[in-house]
């Protein structure tokens, strides 16, 4: 369940960062989908969410219409944690294509609990998709697009499966694979960045723990942020351009006025996890949105 955005990040990077890539095929549509974030997922009583669900369950919101009956105040209803969701189209693709448009709830209860058991599957490809997909914008990563090329379509044709071959699929090796090429992708992009530093002392913050950190203005420009928790840090007015995000923590991280164009491997759940404001500057034009809550006092 993806939370309501407002504009869409606008603005070419001004030193060189990735055009616009074509990820269309990567944004959840729920008017395709039979909520299956809804159903097929767990959740525990915590900040993030107001009570307990089993995976296979339906949440206590979902209409029969398969819509969230509370989407516009999911925060204020203590379901921040769906506002941070994002299935980048594996819904409508497991919802419509890998089982043809068959219910889950008018199925036999098999069909469901296969239903259930791809889409985490499909969910994890179609995020591999969206990093592949990026990696293929950026010119600095020309050296290995041909590589990236091979691995995008090898992994679009791992969605065509059958529900069975996707149940079987091992996704962690595969994810492995991709990763390597993610790794080569970061590296050369990030050189030219460093190049440009005077201190370097933070370019490799890979796993880095700073939740809380006091980061603000801080020359983060071609950092490794892959993996680092940056959970609560404040980085108001920080320089994050060309940096490397993959995997970085960011909830409730203050990105206000913080610059991040040219930033890469970043992804809309990390931005709704966040706090921004609406001098931050987010990656080229139609690939992030800027979230509602950061201007909407939400």
């Amino acid at each position: 369940m993806r939370e309501p955005t407002a504009d869409p990040a606008g603005g070419a990077d001004p030193e060189g960062g990735a055009p616009a890539a074509d990820r269309g095929p990567l944004r959840g549509d729920c008017g395709r989908c039979f909520g299956l974030c809804c159903v097929a997922l767990p959740f525990a009583a915590s900040a993030d969410f107001a009570v307990d669900k089993d995976a296979g369950t339906p949440c206590r919101n979902l209409t029969e219409e398969h819509r969230c009956g509370i989407h516009a105040r999911l925060r204020q209803s203590g379901y921040a944690g769906c506002t941070v969701y994002d299935c980048f189209g594996a819904g409508q693709r497991v919802s419509q294509i890998t089982f043809g448009g068959r219910d889950w709830r008018t199925g036999p209860r098999e069909h469901a609990r296969r239903m259930f058991e791809v889409f985490p599957v499909v969910r994890q490809l179609h995020e591999l998709l969206w990093y592949l997909t990026g990696a293929l914008a950026l010119p600095a990563a020309r050296p290995v697009h041909a590589d990236l090329r091979r691995m995008l379509q090898r992994t679009e044709a791992l969605t065509a499966g059958t529900a069975d071959e996707l149940a079987a699929l091992d996704v962690a090796a595969h994810r492995q694979q991709v990763n390597v090429l993610l790794l080569r992708t970061s590296e050369l992009v990030r050189a030219g960045r460093r190049g440009r530093r005077k201190n370097r002392r933070n370019a490799d913050l890979i796993g880095a723990r700073l939740t809380g950190a006091d980061l603000r203005g801080a020359d983060l420009r071609g950092a490794d942020l892959r993996g680092a928790c940056l959970i609560a840090a404040d980085l108001t007015g920080a320089d994050l351009r060309g940096a490397d995000l993959i995997g970085a923590d960011l909830r409730d991280a203050d990105l206000a006025d913080a610059d991040l164009t040219g930033a890469f491997f970043l992804t809309q759940p990390q931005l709704n996890a966040a706090r921004g404001s609406a001098g931050t500057r987010l990656p080229g034009p139609g690939s992030l949105t800027r979230p509602v809550h950061w201007t909407a006092g939400g």
